[in-house]
């Protein structure tokens, strides 16, 4: 396995986050536009992507959120990789790397319908908040923080 920093004009990136918004579309249904509409990638300058044996098969993201926290975005996991470790080795360098841009918390926000990503971000330290930003009035919004 072998992790890489880069930005979002990486290919395999955004090859992944294609596949990531292909399942997004199906599990967010008709709030799917909605959500897309914060998702563009161009604006990410801080991106992790994870190889297995030279195949690209994970991906996330930070960007600033204020001048403590950065936000994490595009966390995705190919299928056939899931349960491996491998989302919380991308979450770790992202932490990692908020750190070393001297940040104090990462925020999120992920969707109720994504059972999956709640209990993993709950797994990993992350504490469920009031809904933020765009978010405030969306039901299916699930937002959280951890302090780094």
């Amino acid at each position: 396995m072998k992790i890489i920093r880069t930005n979002s004009e990486n290919e395999d990136f955004i090859n992944l986050v294609k596949q990531l918004d292909a399942y997004l579309k199906i599990t967010d249904g008709d709030e799917h536009e909605f959500y897309n509409q914060f998702n563009n990638i161009d604006v990410l300058k801080n991106v992790v992507v994870v190889f297995v044996d030279e195949i690209a098969v994970g991906c996330g993201a930070i960007k600033k959120f204020d001048n403590n926290s950065v936000e994490v975005k595009r966390m995705f996991v190919s299928k056939d990789f899931r349960g491996r470790g491998i989302a919380q080795k991308i979450l770790i360098e992202l932490e990692t790397w908020a750190k070393e841009l001297n940040y104090k918390s990462c925020v999120l926000e992920t969707g109720k319908r994504q059972v999956e990503a709640v209990s993993f971000y709950q797994k990993c330290g992350y504490i469920i908040t009031p809904n933020y930003g765009q978010y405030k009035e969306m039901d299916n919004s699930v937002c959280f923080e951890k302090n780094i």
